[in-house]
């Protein structure tokens, strides 16, 4: 093909917070599918935080991406050539495509999507991994139970702002730790959240008690750090933790700070559990079911924040880093 394939390549790893010297912008020529192997354009492309962490040379649930290979992220795109017996040109596809304009290679995890019953960006973000995410961390890690008492940090972001709408669609008292009114006021007014906690402007110990009086039952953390400590001292007896994520963590440039109030755990005979997504990828199509079904019938809503332009790649990221991102960040290629 005679296109040009813009590429962000893993340059260094970054000590600290990714910028744009992280990595190294190339253009090459597009290339031709070889035997069982499929051209992409990408579409849409899905800014996570787990991407900082991909970034390290450390033993994670994932092998970390090399220096100078194409940047992970997943993606969905349009099938323009194959050589693939299960797709065929035309196809739309979601797939771990790379920070690039195309993606040519073996389709290792990829699965078709369906434009016309769902915005592209809807599935990267609740009807793809973001809200599979959410649902398995909640239900099967946290197992929640009808009037429990259940606190989201990150609240606004993409994986927490699902699982509050699930928390409340199963009859759970749901709580939001997010930064800046506007976020609180999103939670609140346009998802249904009980209650908010602003933690840049309110002291966190006082707003727990006053918003979890019972004590906490389910605590879902993306956020790790100051946060988890003090939601710890508010659990309930028989507690459930549910570790998605710590972004407040990922760019540090010393050890991650670990919870000091971790003793909580023994005197409440509570849990705190980690989760990774992909061990429930069997059971990803019943979950999308389901949660289309919320959808349809109003109960769940997703939020997007669509920025356009491959070349804003690195900056963009950083918008996850610095909580200016409102929901689901989604980057469109082009």
């Amino acid at each position: 093909m005679s296109q040009t394939n813009r590429q962000f390549l893993l340059a260094k790893r970054p000590v600290g917070a990714a910028t744009r010297d992280t990595f190294t912008y190339v253009e090459t020529p597009v290339g031709e599918p070889g035997p069982n192997q499929i051209l992409v354009e990408n579409l849409y492309l899905s800014l996570d935080p787990a991407m900082r962490g991909w970034m390290n040379d450390a033993k994670s649930y994932i092998p970390p991406v090399g220096i100078g290979e194409v940047m992970r992220a997943l993606g969905v795109g349009k099938v323009i050539a194959s050589n693939h017996p299960d797709f065929t040109v035309g196809d739309h596809v979601n797939g771990a495509l790379g920070v690039q304009d195309y993606f040519c290679g073996e389709p290792r995890g990829f699965y078709k999507v369906d434009p016309s019953r769902a915005p592209l960006p809807l599935y990267l973000s609740a009807l793809g991994m973001t809200g599979m995410t959410a649902y398995f961390a909640f239900l099967d890690v946290g197992q929640p139970k009808e009037g429990d008492t259940v606190v989201i940090s990150g609240a606004a972001g993409a994986v927490g702002s699902v699982v509050g709408q699930i928390a409340k669609i199963k009859g759970c008292h749901v709580v939001g730790i997010a930064g800046g009114a506007e976020k609180c006021k999103l939670l609140k007014d346009e998802l249904g959240f009980d209650g908010v906690i602003d933690y840049k402007s309110e002291d966190l110990h006082a707003a727990l008690k006053r918003e979890c009086p019972k004590g906490v039952d389910v605590y879902f953390d993306n956020v790790g750090g100051e946060i988890l400590d003090a939601v710890l001292t508010r659990i309930a007896p028989k507690a459930r933790i549910v570790i998605c994520g710590a972004i407040s963590q990922y760019n540090n440039k010393e050890n991650v700070k670990g919870p000091a109030n971790y003793l909580s755990l023994l005197v409440n005979r509570a849990r705190m559990e980690g989760f990774v997504v992909m061990d429930y990828a069997a059971q990803f199509a019943d979950a999308a079911k389901e949660m289309g079904g919320w959808m349809a019938e109003g109960k769940l809503k997703s939020k997007e924040d669509i920025v356009e332009g491959l070349e804003t790649f690195p900056e963009t990221l950083s918008k996850l880093f610095t909580g200016e991102n409102f929901g689901k960040l989604v980057l469109k290629v082009r």
